[in-house]
């Protein structure tokens, strides 16, 4: 889908970019929600994937992310965020309205449709989580215990079995390459609490995707918020779950990424009206 247009929305703390893959007479709408420290035009293929199913997609670049306003990798509270996700929703409903909205969120981008599905889940036809930074994630109580943020960037080689992935994340300039900070840190151990006590979802259809072999957001940690998301096991809740053996941080962008992909569009395909 090379066929992009862009949008630049006043966000909560500064303007924030928004890619669009348009379609003519769409079915439903996409909003994709990146995870930390990359951009939404690493979600090209995904993009392609939703379009072809119909969707007209959105895509935001967060705060401090991409081409979007603030300090690099700097997100001081998570609401702000949800919020700009919303307006985006807001923008992509004002060009097509009636139509069904899906939300994918992948790692700290799952944390952020989790929040939104807790606070406008109502809008919402379904729900996907990619690799969700939910449940138990210690990596940031870890390192908020350090006096110092140790210059450790995330290794590309934790995203993805396919080299060519790791080369072209480690030759992004709008990808952030160095250390985590404190606030974003700080914002993530809150948000992270935040949805522990935000209650469930209800009867909204959930996509849990996750790579058994994921080292940044370990599978069995992120089991625990999926699950009180979604009501857990004898909840009522309607969670699907796909787990990919050996597979690593990006599921979209491993070597097995078309059966990722069939999942998908197997899921939408049965959850969306006809």
């Amino acid at each position: 889908m090379s066929d992009t247009r862009e949008h630049v929305l006043t966000g909560s703390r500064g303007a924030v970019r928004v890619r669009v893959w348009p379609r003519p007479r769409p079915r439903f709408l996409a909003l994709l929600v990146h995870g930390y420290g990359e951009h939404a035009g690493r979600y090209e293929e995904v993009a392609g994937v939703l379009g072809g199913l119909g969707a007209a997609v959105y895509a935001p670049d967060h705060r401090g992310h991409g081409g979007s306003a603030g300090e690099r990798a700097v997100i001081e509270d998570f609401e702000d965020v949800v919020a700009d996700v919303h307006a985006v929703a807001d923008l992509a409903r004002a060009a097509h309205p009636g139509l069904p909205l899906v939300l994918l969120g992948h790692s700290m981008g799952g944390l952020i449709a989790a929040r939104y599905a807790q606070r406008y889940g109502a809008e919402l036809t379904a729900l996907v989580l990619s690799g969700p930074v939910i449940g138990a994630w210690e990596l940031p109580g870890r390192l908020l215990a350090l006096d110092e943020i140790p210059d450790t960037p995330i290794s590309p080689a934790a995203l993805s079995r396919d080299p060519a992935v790791g080369a072209a994340y480690r030759a992004d300039p709008l990808v952030w390459h160095g250390p985590m900070k404190r606030p974003t840190l700080e914002a993530f151990a809150r948000t992270l609490r935040t949805v522990a006590e935000g209650g469930d979802v209800g009867r909204l259809p959930v996509l849990w995707l996750h790579g058994d072999d994921d080292r940044l957001v370990p599978l069995d940690g992120s089991r625990v918020g999926v699950e009180r998301l979604t009501g857990g096991p004898d909840g009522g809740g309607e969670l699907t779950e796909r787990i990919y053996p050996g597979a690593r941080h990006e599921v979209f962008l491993e070597t097995d990424r078309a059966q990722v992909f069939a999942d998908v569009t197997a899921f939408l395909r049965r959850v969306l009206p006809r």
